[in-house]
């Protein structure tokens, strides 16, 4: 009875929550492994552990243990975008776990067994999974440019200094003239390759001013949105961007426990709507939850209007508080005289005086549960819309 009490209480999609939780589970620790066994392959010696050992060159051993390392922050990054759900994650997950299995088998060494069982376990998981994380990765098109634009300055600076190897100290390699373009974008410069010619010279202080203006842009387009996105989440509000994308939404006013069945309706109806309420902890919740929510207060006009209620299609009001209601209610009319107004009456006699404030449908909680308890009562069907809802509760 316990054990049936309690599988009661989980959610529908605790499946879904479950399979997903374990994904990224086994890849953030892959990627764990993955970090730890490349930094300590990194110093380590020749090794002749396994039937690899006598055809696996020492400089690929080296080479494996950098990139191993590497590899596992990679996959820190492709954990975190299974976090949000994301196909771009997924796949990037995909990609890493084969690399970091044959990086582990190349490592030779004993340490790196658990990594190379351990991804090539996860690989079954993650395909049997694929279908947990369908999000798409939205990038806008500043992020877009901001990318290509770094791609692009290093790629100049790469190909320009290799070019004019002739005209630097030390660079022989295309691999040289990257580290080289590098160094210099980023403004490290440790001085150990350096132009010896006026067009070397001319050629560097370009890929300096391009450089630094590349990764300050992209840092701002790429990394600032996440960053404002995580502080504003925490806040339990949009951000300005998210409210910018409002258009032809469902306005929620306030929020209490007559909300909670508004809000499930439209989030399963895939309906784009906004909860205005200034309860913090209501807020915190719906923003954990993934649902768009700005915390201010829904009587006051700006908060409406940073809503976007100009392009909205309806408000819908619903709280266990009719005097608040009134209010909310009343200035929506006010900021929007030809918006449609729906609101729901804890007590009767509060149905005329929320029209009066500018609602267009009031909905009263208690002639609507008595004739539902009715109609169940004398087994009628003659409501198409009873019928409807005494079905869906059987």
């Amino acid at each position: 009875m316990v054990g049936e009490a309690l599988f009661e209480r989980l959610p529908d999609n605790w499946k879904r929550l479950v399979s997903v939780r374990v994904a990224i589970a086994l890849a953030l620790l892959v990627a764990l492994l993955s970090v730890v066994t490349g930094v300590l392959n990194i110093s380590q010696e020749a090794a002749d552990f396994g039937p690899l050992a006598a055809f696996v060159p020492d400089s690929v051993q080296e080479a494996v243990g950098f990139t191993g390392a590497l590899t596992g922050f990679l996959m820190v990054g492709s954990a975190l975008a299974l976090r949000h759900g994301l196909r771009a994650g997924w796949w990037a997950t995909l990609i890493l776990l084969p690399v970091t299995a044959i990086q582990g088998l190349l490592q030779l060494n004993r340490y790196s067994l658990p990594l190379i069982a351990l991804s090539l376990l996860s690989l079954p998981f993650l395909l049997f999974t694929r279908n947990r994380f369908d999000q798409e990765l939205a990038l806008t098109t500043t992020q877009l440019a901001a990318g290509g634009a770094l791609v692009g300055v290093q790629a100049y600076g790469t190909f320009g200094a290799y070019a004019l190897q002739e005209d630097f100290d030390g660079i022989d390699t295309v691999l040289d003239a990257f580290y080289f373009t590098l160094i210099t974008s980023s403004t490290v410069g440790y001085g150990d390759i350096g132009p010896t010619s006026p067009e070397a010279i001319l050629f560097t202080m370009s890929v300096v001013v391009l450089g630094v203006a590349s990764f300050g842009i992209a840092i701002g387009a790429l990394v600032g949105p996440a960053i404002q996105a995580r502080i504003t989440k925490t806040l339990g509000k949009m951000t300005d961007s998210e409210l910018e994308l409002l258009d032809n939404h469902v306005m929620v006013l306030g929020y209490g426990d007559l909300t909670e069945p508004i809000v499930n309706e439209l989030h399963s109806a895939d309906t784009q709507f906004v909860v205005v309420t200034d309860d913090d902890s209501a807020a915190d919740e719906l923003s954990n939850r993934d649902i768009p929510v700005l915390t201010a207060d829904p009587s006051n006009e700006a908060p409406l209007k940073r809503a976007k209620i100009q392009n909205a299609r309806a408000v819908l009001v619903a709280t266990d508080n009719d005097a608040e209601d009134a209010l909310a209610v009343l200035t929506a009319r006010q900021l929007r005289p030809d918006i449609r107004i729906v609101t729901a009456a804890t007590d009767r006699q509060n149905t005329r005086k929320l029209e009066r404030a500018g609602a267009d449908d009031v909905i009263s909680l208690a002639e609507l549960g008595g004739h539902l308890l009715v109609r169940s009562a004398l087994g009628s069907n003659e409501s198409p819309v009873v019928s409807r809802l005494l079905s869906e509760t059987e």
